[in-house]
Parts: C-alpha cells; structure tokens; sequence
C-alpha cells in the first residue's frame, strides 16, 4: 500500500516536471528554427562584413563593396551579358553533368551484377578518381579541340566516379533482408535494381550526385578560364578573367557571386526539394 502511494506520488512529480519543460515557443522562436531563416541570417552578417571591411579599406581595385558588386551584376544582367554567359555555362554543365551521371548508372548496375563488373569499378574508380579533371584538359584540347565536346570531356570525368563510388556503396550497404524479399518476389535484372536497390540506397546515391554537382560545377568554371584565353568565348570563367584583363574587379567579383548564387539554389532549392520527396518522405531521415 505504502509503495503505490510512492510510485503514485513519483509519477505525480514527474508529470509535474515534463509539464515545466513543455513550453510554447515563441514566435522569434519558431521562425529561427526554420532552416532557411537561419542560413539567409548566415548570408546576410556575411554581406554586412563584405560592406563593412571594403569601404574601411577603400580600394575598389583590390576588394571592391557588396553594393557597387550588386550594381555591376544588375547592370550585367540588364544588358544580357551575364545572362549569355550563365547560359551558356549551364548547357555544357548539363550535357556533361548528365552524361557522367547515366554512365556511372550503367557501370553500378555492371558492377552489382557480375563480379568481373565490380573488379572493374573498383579498378577504374581507384585510377581515375584521385586524378583531378582540370589535368586532363590538354589531352581534351588535342583530342577533341576547342569546343564544348572537351568541356564535357572533362565534366564526364569529374562526375562519373564520385556517383559511380556513392552509388556502388550505397548497394552494397542494403540489408540482406531487403535482397531476399526481392529475390522472394522474382525480381531480377533492372527491376531488382529499380525496385530494391535505387530506393534503398537512395541517401548514398543523392549523397554521390551532389558531390558529382559539385565537382563538375568548380571543374568547368575553371576550364572555361582556358577555353577563354584559347578561343575567345565561353561562359562565366571567361566572364570573369575577360573583366580581370580590364580592371573590372566589381565585375570580376559580380561574376563569382554568381557562380555563388547559382551554388546555393542548386544546394538548396534542387537537391533538397528532391531530398524532401524522396529520403524524407520515405522516413529514411527526420
């Protein structure tokens, strides 16, 4: 009798303490624990620094102010250029971004499915991945000259084993209960694979795609800073080393916030839109 008195009055006092911590938050609150808020806070004492240190130094030839960078890019963005050159930065990205992504596809599907075909990634991927993109532009100049073909020559490169490996690992960590229900079910082939093992591994192979994004995005701004000097034109790496030629660094600076820009709406506007329909939703993260 005595001991359900004291559990009883145990749970009392524990109810009272959880409904203590149990509080409202506040509207301040609520608002920063929105993901977004937080990092547009990031970006904005960032811009405020940016502002602050250029016009204590005072050297628009050395590190110019966020405000004449952001007219610049206006102005750049109002008579075309720099949209030209976004755009043409982005086709190649896209051919070369897309054509590495299918071919480490095929070969994580070889590789799951023969062991000759994993030997052969396992080979290939320690070659190749450790060799940066940008040293095999010469070779894609003598091969495939001045062009876009030698630009997603080297993108295909800087893609392809970073989604190949994630992929490859990604399959690999699925659960063996998992393999059994579709080899249970008669799946076999590309079905297994599309059905079992893409949904199961999607984490690693988002995880791979990003790092892949990631690669070709840097590679081909720094490739076009050649193609530039070789042929003329090009996108935004020559938009940037066009306008270092001249002087220009608010237009140097405006192009490289640019590639920022354009950085952070891939980050985090495509790929976590694509991560909340997929991972998230799948409960595979909170």
């Amino acid at each position: 009798m005595v001991s359900s008195h004291i559990v009883m009055a145990a749970n009392v006092e524990n109810t009272q303490q959880f409904s203590t911590v149990e509080q409202k938050l506040t509207p301040l609150e609520l608002l920063w624990s929105i993901g977004a808020v937080r990092k547009a806070a990031i970006i904005l004492v960032l811009a405020i620094i940016w502002q602050v240190y250029a016009s204590y130094l005072d050297n628009p030839l050395l590190f110019p102010t966020l405000s004449d960078t952001l007219t610049t890019l206006v102005d750049r963005v109002l008579d075309g250029v720099l949209p030209n050159r976004i755009w043409t930065t982005l086709k190649v990205l896209f051919m070369g971004y897309a054509a590495g992504s299918v071919l480490a596809a095929c070969l994580t599907v070889l590789a799951i499915n023969t062991r000759i075909g994993t030997d052969f990634l396992e080979t290939m991927t320690a070659m190749f991945n450790p060799l940066p993109a940008i040293s095999l532009l010469p070779l894609a100049l003598i091969w495939f000259g001045l062009g876009s073909s030698s630009l997603v020559f080297v993108l295909i490169h800087s893609v392809l084993w970073a989604v190949a490996l994630n992929t490859h690992s990604g399959f690999l960590g699925v659960s063996r209960t998992l393999r059994m229900v579709g080899a249970n079910y008669g799946l076999t082939g590309m079905s297994y694979v599309l059905r079992i093992l893409v949904p199961a591994a999607f984490p690693s192979i988002l995880t791979g795609l990003k790092i892949g994004w990631a690669f070709a995005w840097r590679t081909l701004i720094a490739a076009e800073l050649v193609f530039g000097v070789s042929s003329g034109q090009g996108g935004l790496g020559w938009f940037i080393f066009e306008n270092r030629n001249l002087l220009d660094i608010p237009a140097v600076f405006a192009g490289l916030l640019t590639v920022i820009i354009i950085g952070l709406i891939v980050e985090n506007l495509v790929f976590q839109t694509i991560e909340r329909h997929t991972i998230q939703k799948w409960g595979m993260k909170e």
